[in-house]
């Protein structure tokens, strides 16, 4: 079959990516998907069980940090379009093994941005996603694209410095980039570190929701597919060059967030609410909002279409109906600490 289209998705067996491929896939079905993925402890090869029989779908599981392998996908294929979401994502965790995301979200970005610009067959359009948490806190002011970046975590960061690699290709070559940072995206099949499916599994277990210090953190949540569509919209309508934000008037404290899930999951009086909420000790550095502007995305004609109600509720359910879909992970995988090795792909 003769495709007029060829995109590579780094990360699509992850959360986002895995909703992002999901949607190519089917929407588009005279383009060619590839998944390039290495499989990590967030992953789940059942989040892509709809598309993986697809005639216009391809998975290569390997390192997007492997030279040898990322090249030899650009001698291969045509690829016209790359939407790199391949990172290590996990603020905690980051404080503990800075290397790895260093490696991952800095030097993959490198060797994916070196093979694309060297390739016979050049890119149409590399889109670069990235995070809110590049801007670092704000307790009043709104960020938008111009704003500095002064991130606060390691994995902020990484993702910082590896926007400036893109951008240096931008400046350099004019190869064509967009760059995207999103609010805190959130929805079915996201791993269970991030806080919504960290509350709701420790709910379905009978635990409490763990909170981690006492100051007023709140954070902005976008639906997943919503922002599936503000990336879709990017790519056909962006900018080469340019940033945008993807933003939400969601906001939500931290702890009203758990006593929603409490109220739904458990379904207890309010009085009993408090029972299931604990706080404990705070990480190294905590930024308590991420507030962003989106109105440049918005002129595209993008909304977020999916209200915060309609969200957690889908997200919610899909929770409830899915219980034992995480538990195959094989906890030994959660961080790797140095390559396993540079040529395995």
């Amino acid at each position: 079959m003769n495709f007029n289209r060829t995109v590579l998705v780094t990360g699509g067996s992850g959360f986002i990516g895995s909703h992002l491929v999901c949607s190519l896939v089917a929407s588009y079905p005279e383009w060619r998907i590839i998944n390039l993925d290495i499989l990590d402890y967030c992953c789940s090869p059942r989040s892509l069980e709809g598309v993986e029989n697809r005639d216009n779908y391809t998975f290569i599981q390997g390192d997007v940090c492997n030279p040898q392998l990322v090249n030899q996908i650009f001698i291969n294929e045509n690829i016209d379009v790359i939407f790199h979401l391949a990172a290590k994502t996990h603020v905690e965790s980051s404080f503990e093994y800075p290397s790895v995301f260093q490696r991952i979200n800095v030097d993959g970005t490198r060797v994916l941005l070196d093979a694309a610009h060297r390739a016979r067959h050049q890119p149409q359009r590399f889109v670069y996603v990235s995070t809110d948490e590049v801007y670092g806190t704000s307790l009043d002011e709104a960020f938008d694209e111009g704003s500095p970046l002064r991130p606060t975590n390691p994995y902020a960061a990484t993702k910082a410095a590896a926007e400036y690699l893109v951008r240096s290709y931008w400046d350099k070559y004019q190869f064509p980039i967009i760059i995207t940072r999103s609010n805190n995206i959130y929805g079915p099949r996201q791993f269970t570190e991030k806080v919504i499916p960290r509350f709701l599994t420790l709910l379905q277990r009978n635990n409490k929701c763990t909170i981690q210090g006492t100051l007023p953190m709140s954070r902005h949540f976008l639906f997943v597919s919503d922002a599936v569509q503000a990336f879709l919209l990017v790519l056909e309508k962006g900018t080469v060059g340019d940033v945008y934000n993807v933003g939400t008037s969601v906001e939500i404290p931290i702890v009203q967030l758990a006593r929603e899930l409490v109220r739904m999951v458990k379904n207890v009086t309010e009085s009993e609410v408090n029972d299931w909420i604990e706080f404990v000790s705070s990480r190294p550095q905590v930024d308590l909002r991420y507030p962003i502007r989106s109105e440049k995305l918005q002129r595209l004609g993008w909304r977020a279409e999916t209200s915060w109600a309609e969200g957690i509720r889908q997200t919610v359910k899909w929770y409830q109906d899915n219980p034992d879909f995480w538990l195959d992970v094989n906890k030994d995988r959660r961080i790797r600490k140095e390559p396993e090795n540079a040529s395995n792909t």
